[in-house]
């Protein structure tokens, strides 16, 4: 039997939780003829695996350093991928064309669907990489009204305000010494690296919003432990992974995916058993 292949490329990839979502969701779709593995590649590497790409091939993830270096390698890339200049999803067609999407910002939006966040009056982002991009994007969905980013430099302030306008996003930007102020806010969404917010913990306000902290590793971080003790909603970075994965294996197989849970699940035992080890 002849092998359908996917994988995730990036630099650095040991640690990606895709492999293990992505099997899951194979296993629960019955689909024993695929499989997807993980490659480390970086933006030299990347012309030339993807050059060397047979037919078997029918789709690649992608994590940094590449979500922007891969787009001159596509034949078409989404409008979704083309707002944040980003894609993180290829699907290699049979007649050997290769698009690109974005499901980054579509899986925000369904994992705060999924505990109830449908739309919110205003919102804040710590951070302004490029996970922050995505997060105004997906806010240019949800959000009603203005957007706070709280950054660490004018230059990043800019990028903020530039890629708000882009998105159409009413984007205001803060230092990030006024962060905790964000706590505020209905829905906050975290974007930096750990340990960036831990400080913040002790501002949690009484009876929060909706803290979206894409971090799973290490997780709670302790700004999502102290938002939950004080019975906030808390959204994780699993939860995203999750998403955003079920969007990736609908698109490179054709098969709509219900097998959400069993991701989730696996990539909880996935992340248990690292911690263990």
């Amino acid at each position: 039997m002849s092998r359908i292949r996917a994988a995730v490329l990036g630099s650095p990839i040991e640690h990606s939780l895709s492999p293990v979502l992505h099997r899951a969701a194979y296993q629960e779709l019955g689909l024993d003829d695929w499989s997807y593995d993980r490659f480390e590649i970086d933006e030299a590497a990347l012309p030339g695996f993807v050059a060397g790409l047979g037919p078997e091939w029918a789709g690649l993830s992608l994590t940094m350093p590449l979500k922007r270096a891969i787009i001159p390698l596509l034949d078409v890339i989404s409008d979704t991928a083309a707002s944040v200049e980003a894609v993180n999803t290829v699907v290699l067609t049979e007649d050997g064309r290769r698009l690109g999407d974005n499901t980054d910002i579509p899986g925000i939006v369904s994992a705060l669907h999924e505990r109830g966040v449908e739309k919110v009056p205003s919102a804040a982002v710590l951070g302004a990489g490029a996970t922050a991009s995505s997060a105004l994007a997906a806010l240019s969905r949800i959000c009603t009204g203005e957007v706070t980013a709280y950054v660490r430099s004018r230059a990043r302030a800019d990028e903020m305000r530039q890629w708000g306008e882009r998105l159409g996003v009413a984007v205001r930007t803060a230092d990030w010494s006024e962060a905790a102020e964000a706590l505020t806010a209905p829905l906050v969404i975290a974007t930096t690296p750990a340990g960036t917010t831990d400080a913040l913990a002790a501002s949690v306000p009484q009876a929060p919003g909706t803290l979206f902290d894409v971090l799973y590793d290490p997780w709670p971080t302790a700004l999502a432990a102290a938002w939950s003790r004080r019975g906030g909603e808390v959204v994780g970075g699993l939860d995203l992974l999750v998403h955003q994965a079920v969007l990736q294996v609908e698109q490179m197989t054709g098969r709509a995916p219900g097998p959400l849970a069993a991701m989730r699940a696996a990539g909880e035992r996935a992340l248990a058993s690292r911690h263990a080890g």
